[in-house]
């Protein structure tokens, strides 16, 4: 017999639940279930790109500028009209001390042995002072000699004269010939020519003695002494003494082209050594004629008075008064310079940058002057002109001279 079986699983309510929850749960990880998150994200980002966006076109709420809008994109800069002033021309310059007029002082005579010093270096002495004495032993015996052969030739002289008074009273009896008369005034006028012979020679004796001290030739301040007692010194001797002549110093203040053109003699000027609060006036007295070639610079001396704080070889720092000029005065920033020259860029009624050649003169705490190429009304640009080229459009911002 065949029996047809039907098997009924015996399954609680609670197991029905587990089934029916897992069937759930499968239909939440099926494929199109999981899209649905990612595109939600994407649709968020390509919303925050679409804000990003905005943000920069719009310029904060603003409507953007259109392409075509030149000037919009043109750089800001500053310009200023800086119109003229009066500046007083002050060229500073530094520059080194020395005496004006320095005079060596050596060895006049055939020299000898200094047997003393009498001055030294800082000293001030007076026109025939002595500064140095050298042993003239040698010399005062050759003096005392001469002097004895003067008399002798007095002598000579004496006895010639007499001889030739006898002669005269005995020529008148014809006791003499006039030929005996002749010889003996011959004889008395050289006796007497041989005394002053003898009277020159002791005088140049005596002037050669006296030239063997080292004599001041002038009244002046010394400045260095090379000699000391004991010494042996003569004619080719180097100076002994160096002497600043009336105690007159200078200032060889270096200068460059320029301002050696905007010079003349006779200028005033202060002068203040270094490490010293002291100023000093004094005046041009000479402008170098030729230029270094090397450093393109020259000199101006600037004489002073003595002061004991001027040493010379020490360095100094000068104030000149180059005169007062009207000129246009700008800021460093706004002049340039290549090899064609100093220029500025000066913004025009189109609100181009052209550039302008100017001549510079001197530096001001101000500023540097312009002395041609600007008449002071122009609008020039005040910085960043290194950046921009001839011709270009700017968006100039005006700034209060």
């Amino acid at each position: 017999m065949n029996y047809e079986t039907t098997i009924t699983p015996d399954i609680s309510a609670e197991t029905q639940d587990d089934i029916q929850s897992d069937v759930a749960d499968g239909a939440a990880h099926s494929p199109s279930s999981s899209r649905k998150p990612m595109i939600i994200a994407l649709i968020g980002l390509l919303v925050l790109l679409g804000a990003i966006a905005a943000y920069f076109t719009l310029g904060g709420g603003e409507p953007a500028p259109a392409a075509d809008d030149e000037g919009s994109q043109a750089p800001v800069v500053t310009v200023i009209a800086p119109g003229t002033t009066t500046v007083s021309g002050m060229i500073e310059a530094p520059g080194t001390l020395a005496a004006r007029r320095p005079m060596p002082v050596g060895v006049v005579g055939e020299g000898g042995r200094v047997l003393s010093v009498r001055v030294d270096a800082g000293d001030w002495v007076e026109r025939g002072q002595v500064l140095a004495v050298i042993d003239r032993s040698v010399q005062s015996q050759q003096a005392a000699g001469q002097a004895a052969q003067i008399e002798v030739s007095r002598a000579d002289a004496r006895l010639a004269q007499a001889n030739l008074d006898r002669s005269l009273q005995l020529v008148e009896r014809g006791f003499v010939s006039k030929a005996d008369v002749d010889r003996l005034t011959s004889t008395r006028d050289a006796a007497v020519a041989r005394v002053k012979v003898a009277e020159a020679q002791l005088a140049e004796l005596r002037a050669r003695a006296a030239r063997l001290n080292i004599i001041a030739p002038a009244s002046g301040f010394v400045l260095e002494r090379s000699v000391e007692p004991g010494q042996t010194v003569g004619g080719g001797t180097p100076a002994l003494f160096s002497i600043a002549r009336g105690g007159e110093m200078e200032l060889q203040a270096q200068l460059s082209e320029s301002q050696l053109a905007g010079l003349s003699q006779g200028v005033s000027a202060s002068v203040t050594p270094t490490g010293s609060a002291k100023t000093f006036d004094g005046q041009v007295w000479q402008i170098s004629p030729i230029i270094d070639a090397q450093s393109r610079q020259g000199t101006a001396r600037i004489a002073l008075p003595y002061a004991p704080e001027l040493r010379p070889g020490g360095f100094a720092t000068a104030q000149i008064d180059s005169g007062s000029i009207q000129a246009t005065v700008l800021p460093e920033s706004a002049v340039l310079a290549d090899g064609e020259g100093s220029f500025v860029y000066v913004v025009n009624e189109e609100n181009q940058a052209t550039r302008t050649a100017v001549t510079t003169g001197m530096v001001t705490p101000q500023g540097i002057a312009i002395t041609g190429g600007l008449n002071g009304t122009e609008l020039v640009v005040l910085r960043a002109g290194g950046f921009l080229n001839p011709g270009e459009t700017v968006n100039p911002r005006r700034e209060e001279s």
